[in-house]
C-alpha cells in the first residue's frame, strides 16, 4: 500500500518544500501501515505462506520427475538426498521434502491441480512462474542430463501456469546455457566459439546485440536473482543457494561476452 506515502508527500511537498514532503512520506507510510492492518492483511504472514507454497510445489514436482520413467531409481534417490544437502535443509524441512517429494512420486497425484493451486495462490505475481521453472530444471538436470520426459513434464508445468511454447522453448535453452556456465565449460583460458555462443544464449540475447542492451538484459537477469527480491516474492530461504549459482553461472557468461569484445 502506497497510497498514504504519495499524498502524503505530495502534499508536504506543496505546504513546505522537500522538508515537508520528507515528513509528509512518513506520515503516510504510518497510515499505510494502519489501513493494512485495518484491512486484516499481514505482509509477513503472506511472504511465509508464498514460501511454503513454492517449497511444497518444488518438491512435490520433483517427486513426479523422479517417477517420470515408471519407477524411482536408487540413483535418483540419491540425487534428490544430494539436492536437499546442498539447499542446506533444517533437519524439519528435509523431512518436509521428502514427505512432498513421496507424495509427488504417488501415481494418483495431479500435477496439473498441484499447478493450478499455486497459480492461484500467487503464481501469477512477479517472476514466480519463471523461477520456478528454474529450480525444477535444476533439479531434472541433476543427473547431467535432460530426459525427454523430463522436459515434457517441465513443458505441461509451463503450460499450466500460462507459459507458451516458444517462450518455454527460449526459456529452456537460456538454462540449459546457463548450465553449461555452471559446469565451468566457459571458464577456460581457450575460449571456443560454441563457449561464446552459449553466453549470449545464456542471456537470452543475439550476437549483434549492443553493448547498451547486452548491460541492459544482463542487470535485469541479475536483479531478478537478487536474494532480497526472490525472498519478498516467495522463494524460500533454504533455496538461495540455486538462485545464487544461478547468478554466478550469469556473471560468468556476461564477463565472457565483455572480454570478448574488447
Amino acid at each position: 500500500m502506497i497510497v498514504g506515502k504519495i499524498i502524503g508527500a505530495v502534499l508536504g511537498f506543496t505546504v513546505a518544500g522537500p522538508f515537508g514532503a520528507l515528513l509528509g512520506l512518513m506520515a503516510g507510510h504510518f497510515f499505510d501501515r494502519g489501513l493494512g492492518q485495518a484491512m486484516g492483511f499481514d505482509y509477513q504472514a503472506n511472504r511465509v505462506q508464498q514460501q511454503q507454497l513454492f517449497f511444497d510445489t518444488v518438491f512435490k514436482v520433483m517427486g513426479h520427475l523422479a517417477k517420470a520413467d515408471g519407477h524411482i531409481s536408487k540413483e535418483e534417490v540419491s540425487q534428490a538426498e544430494q539436492l536437499m544437502t546442498r539447499l542446506g535443509l533444517s533437519a524439519e524441512h528435509r523431512q518436509q521434502a521428502i514427505e512432498l517429494f513421496q507424495q509427488g512420486a504417488k501415481p494418483e497425484f495431479n500435477l496439473q491441480q498441484s499447478i493450478a493451486q499455486f497459480v492461484e495462490k500467487g503464481g501469477r505475481s512477479h517472476n514466480l512462474p519463471a523461477l520456478l521453472l528454474e529450480f525444477l530444471f535444476t533439479i531434472a538436470m541433476a543427473d547431467g542430463e535432460l530426459h525427454p520426459n523430463e522436459k515434457e513434464i517441465l513443458a505441461n508445468v509451463a503450460g499450466y501456469m500460462g507459459i507458451g511454447s516458444r517462450q518455454f522453448e527460449q526459456l529452456l535453452a537460456m538454462l540449459m546455457a546457463q548450465q553449461h556456465f555452471h559446469q565451468g565449460a566457459g571458464g577456460q583460458q581457450q575460449t571456443s566459439a560454441n563457449d561464446l555462443d552459449k553466453a549470449y544464449t545464456a542471456l537470452g540475447l543475439e550476437k549483434t546485440v549492443s553493448d547498451k542492451d547486452l548491460k541492459h538484459a544482463y542487470r535485469k537477469l541479475m536483479s531478478a536473482h537478487h536474494p532480497d527480491k526472490l525472498i519478498a516474492q516467495g522463494v524460500p530461504e533454504d533455496m538461495m543457494k540455486v538462485a545464487t549459482e544461478k547468478a554466478q553461472d550469469i556473471q560468468v557468461a556476461y564477463d565472457l561476452i565483455k572480454k570478448s569484445r574488447k
